[in-house]
């Protein structure tokens, strides 16, 4: 399960999810990928359920690069507790992903199975997503 090693403060504040991303726009390391169409607070669990449906799929033919981490930490009281007396515990953690954001890139593997894996992954989480293609004119 994907969590920080380490964390400077304990309990953060929420992080807003609309909007538009402000990086990772574009297909940096493999040829296709999966981009989020709306925002939302993907799960250590969900990214972790993608990433196992895609290898699985691809019966580990070609690398796969996650390209979203989750950073932020969800708190939560316990169940029946009074109002006050501090924040809640963390319970999970959460990468924040916006509109746009590339989320998975696969390479290595003919593209109708890149899609049909990306597929599977994209069923495994919370948000819309869409299959892209790196542009030719886009390797630098």
């Amino acid at each position: 399960m994907l969590m920080p090693k380490r964390t400077k403060y304990r309990r953060p504040h929420r992080v807003s999810y609309e909007g538009l991303a402000k990086g990772g726009q574009n297909i940096e390391f493999g040829a296709y990928g999966l981009m989020a169409t709306e925002g939302a607070w993907i799960t250590a669990r969900q990214i972790e359920a993608s990433r196992v449906a895609m290898t699985r799929f691809m019966q580990r033919a070609g690398p796969v690069w996650v390209r979203i981490f989750p950073h932020l930490a969800k708190t939560k009281k316990p169940l029946e507790v009074r109002m006050g007396s501090g924040k809640g515990a963390p319970e999970e953690w959460v990468a924040v992903v916006k509109e746009g954001l590339i989320m998975f890139e696969i390479d290595g593997v003919p593209e109708d199975v890149a899609k049909e894996a990306l597929r599977l992954a994209s069923h495994k989480l919370p948000i819309k997503t869409k299959f892209v293609k790196k542009e030719r004119g886009d390797s630098q």
